[in-house]
């Protein structure tokens, strides 16, 4: 079998974000003030949690359950980490926004924002209704 173009070799990372995660988390620096960190669970290595707390990071994630010393989280925010997920899948319902028709960045932008107003109008409209 050929992995990455070479045979019977298995890439050193497969499907894992966390030194990407790593990176991003680098360039943003330490922080003035503490704030939360909402982490999916693959980012819940030692090093990827060290990095947060360094920088000044409240991490947010479960620890997997074969840690031998899991530690406590605020598992109510953890829970509304699904709520943030849903706000970056749902503009991708607008097709010119997933296809970026627009050649300036600022139309895209501004559909962008279109986008995000129509999706709060439709929450509190469901929200609203009895």
């Amino acid at each position: 079998m050929m992995l990455g173009g070479i045979p019977n070799e298995r890439p050193a990372v497969l499907s894992s974000d966390t030194i990407e995660g790593r990176k991003l988390l680098g360039g943003i620096g330490p922080l003035p003030a503490p704030l939360h960190l909402i982490m999916d669970r693959a980012y819940e290595d030692n090093a990827t949690l060290q990095l947060a707390l360094d920088f000044g990071f409240i991490p947010v994630v479960p620890p997997r359950p074969q840690r031998l010393e899991p530690w406590q989280y605020d598992k109510a925010m953890y829970r509304r980490r699904n709520e943030i997920e849903r706000l970056f899948r749902r503009p991708k319902g607008f097709r010119r926004i997933f296809s970026r028709f627009d050649k300036l960045d600022v139309f895209f932008l501004a559909f962008l924002h279109f986008a995000l107003i129509v999706e709060a109008l439709r929450y509190l409209i469901s929200v609203n209704t009895p």
